[in-house]
This record gives C-alpha cells, sequence and structure tokens, in this order.
C-alpha cells in the first residue's frame, strides 16, 4: 500500500513539473513579449543602453532576494504551489499564509497530502485574488474618495506588518527558545541601523542561519 502511494506521488510530481514548467515558460514568454508588443504599437524601440544601466543597478538588490525566495519558499510549499505561486505572485503576503492555514486546517499526514492542500490553497488563492482584483478596478473610481480619506490611510499602512505580525506569533510562540535569540537580534538590527530594514533577504538568511545554530545547540545540550 505504502509502495502504491509513493508511485502515485512520485507520478503526481513527474507531472507537476511538467506543467509547472511550461506554464513558467508560457508566463515569462507573456510578460517579456506584451512591452515588445506596445513598442510594436506604438513604434517606440528599446533604449538598450538604458536598459542595461537599470539592471545593473536593480539585479545586485533582487537578485539575492530571489535566490533566497527560492530555497526558502520552495521546500515551505511544495512543487505545485511554488509554480503557481512564482507565476501568480504575492507569495509573501498571500500565498504563504494561505499554504500555513489551508495545513493547519486539513492537517495532512504525509508529504503528499501536504502537497495537495497546499497546491489547491494556492489555486484559491490566486482565484480569490483576481476576482477581488476584478471588482477592485470596477469599484476603484465610486471608492477613491473614501479610500484617500486621510483617517484610513494608516489603516492601509498597517496591513502587512497586521498580517505578518499574527502569522509569525503563531510559530515564535511554539518555540520560543529557537526565535528569541535571532528575533531580538533583528530587532536591535533594524532600530540601530534603519537603513537594513530594506535588506529583508540578507536579514532573513542571517536570522535563518542564526535560528538553525541555535536550534543545533539546544539539541546537543537536549534543552529543545
Amino acid at each position: 500500500m505504502r509502495n502504491d502511494r509513493e508511485q502515485v506521488f512520485a507520478k503526481y510530481q513527474a507531472e507537476i513539473h511538467l506543467l509547472g514548467r511550461l506554464g513558467l515558460a508560457l508566463g515569462l514568454g507573456l510578460l517579456l513579449a506584451l512591452p515588445f508588443a506596445f513598442g510594436k504599437m506604438l513604434n517606440a524601440g528599446v533604449n538598450w543602453p538604458a536598459f542595461w544601466k537599470g539592471a545593473a543597478q536593480l539585479l545586485p538588490v533582487y537578485l539575492p532576494s530571489c535566490i533566497v525566495e527560492f530555497f526558502v519558499y520552495v521546500p515551505m510549499m511544495g512543487a505545485g504551489a511554488s509554480y503557481l505561486g512564482f507565476i501568480t505572485g504575492n507569495m509573501v503576503n498571500l500565498k504563504i499564509p494561505c499554504v500555513v492555514n489551508g495545513r493547519d486546517i486539513c492537517k495532512p499526514r504525509d508529504a503528499m497530502e501536504k502537497e495537495i492542500v497546499a497546491t489547491l490553497s494556492v489555486a484559491a488563492s490566486a482565484l480569490v485574488n483576481t476576482v477581488v482584483l476584478a471588482v477592485g478596478v470596477m469599484c476603484l473610481v465610486p471608492l477613491t474618495p473614501v479610500l484617500e480619506n486621510p483617517v484610513l490611510q494608516p489603516a492601509f499602512n498597517q496591513v502587512i506588518p497586521a498580517l505578518f505580525g499574527a502569522l509569525a506569533y503563531k510559530y515564535f510562540s511554539q518555540s520560543l527558545k529557537i526565535t528569541i535569540v535571532p528575533l531580538a537580534l533583528m530587532c536591535v538590527l533594524c532600530i540601530a541601523v534603519p537603513s537594513l530594514i530594506g535588506s529583508v533577504a540578507t536579514l532573513m538568511l542571517g536570522s535563518g542561519a542564526l535560528a538553525i545554530g541555535v536550534a543545533y545547540l539546544l539539541w546537543r545540550s537536549d534543552k529543545l
């Protein structure tokens, strides 16, 4: 029975990788084709020197973040959810919380069930996000006076911190011995050097390595 289940999971993974790679290739092709299509319609060419100059300034900032996100998110979400998530975007503020909540609700027993739950969670999130965006675009003009109300602006600025604060507390509270040192250090660094707040990828990588080190020391001392 177990071997049959493993064979089904292996077949599922192979099909997911095939469809995921095709989807990523198609999405990347469409993403790159759109500006060239607009340029062709408007008879406007690409200023390649300006393009490479801008790329040289942006790549050092975003490339490390992309690499870190790949190594962090893929093991957390699984193949199917990662393909969908990277195509549709909003990984941190939508897809990952949906995966976490989906697994908490369904309580999957093994890797195959975790993979399926994560994929369905991201798919549902992408569909709901598309519907919400469509409704938002249609209601944007009528709701503009409300959205631009100065009284509501502080609330909009706290949406992401509130989301991640609630999500982080759940995991921090389960392993305070591991999280207290990295969390305290990151808080001190961001307060002492506010410019580090923009270096999320570097801080994520450093705090993750520190958390692994603390967990290893606690495990060696039988205090975990």
